[in-house]
């Protein structure tokens, strides 16, 4: 059992669940059903990916860590092929039961795993590879909870999301149809897209919304695959410097969108409304260098690249509740770059192979706190807090399975 908890590093496991919910938060819906079982599939392609990376590393291992199950003859190579095999088709069947658009971003993420695994992870577009499976994953679970679900009818009662929720429970506070409207079939555009007379009708991918958050954890994920490459031989202090400096400006953009907002502003919240009818449009070349990727997030999370959580009533509950996200968004914020910084500054000073492991780590470990930021960013402080929970757990686990 040992043998296959380093294979499959399950200490790293707990990073996976908050794409998921990122990824609800981001298109403004509280996780449910699709969440669930979005969260199933990323946990199986996840673990699909590990069990495959040691296969195909097997003979670099024998040399550089022959410790690994694989060389080490604790665990087959045949074992840890098959496993890797049943694990894609078990992600792959669980997102099929979140719906089609669901299975086909699950399609490829796995693609991109075992792209990755088989043969970008030693070339020049190996981070980018990686970067866009975490960002896959996260948009995994934006379109299974945006997805309504087999049972749901094509028609609602007024007052009602898909399932059986309230509109009005919706953690972006989109406010809810109007009355006697019925919300439209899957594809078409719903009360968090609002259709005004005269303007034409187009429909959207669901979970298109959640694609800046993508990119922020993209970016990161980007970076923290960059230094992993030094792990073993270390001698790179140009690489962990860039991701610091990354790192700072994802932090630095999430909180100039928060301090951006102002709650009860009309003028915010005409925008708002003016954003929400247009969908997000991001440039391919928004991927390149990690310093390039910072700087051009910073954009990408502007007021003029997504939709920001409706203005809450000017009352004292609304005030309460709009102060609290903001602090839970700070302080976030702060557990992201506490988690990432210091490892990262350390490898930067002595970039030997054991600090540079522990940057890489580091920057696992950090993913967790940056998922609770873009889910209270979104409007959803209390899924920011359960993500957050999954800290303590991920601290435990990793002193006892390496997270590399």
């Amino acid at each position: 059992m040992r043998a296959w908890a380093e294979l499959l590093r399950v200490s790293a496991l707990f990073s996976v669940p908050g794409d998921a919910l990122a990824g609800a938060a981001a298109v403004g819906r509280r996780p449910g059903r699709g969440t669930a079982l979005a969260i199933g599939a990323s946990l199986c392609l996840y673990e699909a990916g590990m069990a495959l990376n040691d296969w195909a590393d097997r003979d670099e291992d024998a040399v550089d860590r022959p410790h690994r199950p694989i060389p080490s003859g604790r665990i087959s190579p045949a074992a840890a092929l098959g496993a890797a095999g049943l694990l894609t088709a078990a992600g792959l069947a669980l997102a099929a039961r979140a719906g089609r658009p669901a299975l086909t971003v699950a399609t490829g993420l796995a693609t991109t795993v075992w792209a990755y695994d088989l043969g970008l992870k030693h070339t020049k577009a190996g981070p980018a590879a990686m970067a866009a499976a975490r960002s896959l994953d996260l948009l995994l679970g934006a379109a299974a909870t945006a997805t309504p679900p087999p049972s749901a009818g094509a028609t609602v009662t007024a007052g009602r999301a898909p399932g059986g929720r309230r509109a009005g429970d919706r953690a972006a506070g989109a406010p809810a149809p109007a009355s006697g409207n019925a919300l439209p079939s899957p594809g078409a555009p719903t009360a968090s897209a609002p259709v005004l007379p005269g303007s034409a009708v187009t429909s959207a991918p669901p979970g298109l919304a959640a694609l800046p958050a993508a990119l922020v954890l993209g970016a990161h994920t980007y970076g923290v695959t960059a230094v992993s490459r030094h792990e073993t031989t270390g001698g790179s202090t140009r690489t962990p410097l860039a991701v610091l400096v990354t790192t700072t400006a994802l932090a630095a953009a999430v909180l100039g969108e928060w301090r951006r907002e102002s709650p009860g502003d009309p003028a915010a919240a005409t925008a708002d409304s003016a954003r929400a009818r247009h969908a997000t449009t991001i440039s391919p070349a928004a991927f390149g260098t990690a310093p390039r990727v910072a700087a051009r997030l910073v954009r990408a999370v502007g007021p003029a690249a997504s939709p920001r959580p409706a203005a809450l009533p000017d009352r004292l509950p609304g005030r309460t509740l709009a102060d609290s996200t903001r602090l839970l968004t700070l302080a976030f914020t702060g557990a992201y770059l506490r988690t990432a910084g210091p490892p990262l500054l350390h490898a930067v000073l002595n970039p030997s192979p054991p600090l540079t492991q522990r940057a890489v780590g580091g920057g696992i470990r950090a993913m967790i706190p940056l998922q609770a930021v873009l889910a209270a960013r979104a409007g959803s402080p209390v899924t920011g807090l359960a993500v957050m929970a999954l800290v303590p757990l991920a601290r435990s686990l990793a002193r006892k399975v390496s997270l590399t």
